[in-house]
């Protein structure tokens, strides 16, 4: 019980002190801790709580920084394609691996919807680390563009955020901007999901730790607490590096067919 307790509420504190910074990534550190203690439907439901609460927390935090602009024109196409994508992806379910394999005694699968959008992570990635390239700036008539390529894909896949980073990083915003209107459009999308996860949390209420819980969601907050601390400190140089490197081992991860 106490390891169960301090290991969740450590990578809670861990994941959302990174990922204030990267805008994507709390979800996929989330999921296979809580899945190491619950079964993986209630430690999805659970990751989604806390994923929700703590980006609420962080709009209480930043929002007020957030571009208005982008937020409609990036977060309006990326919640409409996030529905087409997911509606894409009942009907494809069925479609078979390219290839799978083992791993840490767990199936990899390898899909063209992976290897896809890990390309495309991998090339944002490559932008922001090749020198002759990092300067390179998306014009503003592309962003709602990066909001239909991010919903589509997100709603294909689940990886939303990492492709929302990918485009906003290099929309000309300064540090304050690039994070709070990344946290605005994520809390939208967290509506969105949580919508359609709503019937399956009622069914599991009474399976639900609720003291974890609160304690995840308070040690993701001070996390996000700690990340708005740290930011005056940081510059937009570091900020499309760090995103760059998190992109680059999230492309791979997903090409690999771990996540």
């Amino acid at each position: 019980m106490v390891i169960e307790y301090i290991t969740i509420c450590f990578f809670s504190l861990l994941g959302s002190g990174l990922t204030f910074f990267s805008g994507f990534g709390l979800g996929t550190i989330l999921v296979p801790v809580f899945a190491i203690f619950f079964p993986l439907e209630i430690a999805i439901s659970l990751t989604a709580i806390v994923h929700f609460l703590n980006n609420l927390f962080k709009l209480f935090l930043v929002g007020r920084n957030a571009s208005r602009r982008v937020v409609i024109r990036f977060g309006i196409p990326a919640i409409l394609f996030a529905f087409l994508g997911a509606y894409l992806l009942t009907v494809i379910s069925g479609v078979q691996p390219l290839f799978s394999y083992s791993f840490l005694n767990k199936t990899a699968d390898v899909t063209w919807v992976k290897l896809i959008i890990g390309l495309l992570l991998a090339f944002f990635a490559l932008v922001d680390l090749i020198p002759s390239l990092s300067k390179i700036n998306f014009s503003q008539k592309y962003i709602p563009l990066g909001g239909v390529l991010s919903g589509f894909f997100g709603g294909l896949s689940g990886n939303q955020g990492a492709l929302r980073s990918a485009f906003l990083i290099r929309a000309n915003l300064s540090k304050e901007q690039f994070i709070a209107t990344g946290v605005i459009i994520a809390v939208l999308i967290d509506l969105s999901r949580l919508t359609i996860y709503a019937a399956d949390l009622s069914k599991q209420y009474d399976k639900l730790d609720y003291l974890l819980l609160t304690l995840a969601v308070l040690s993701a907050f001070l996390g996000a607490y700690a990340g708005n601390k740290l930011l005056k400190k940081v510059t937009i140089g570091f900020l499309q590096t760090f995103v760059a490197i998190m992109l680059l081992v999230f492309s791979m991860l997903l090409m690999t067919g771990i996540l």
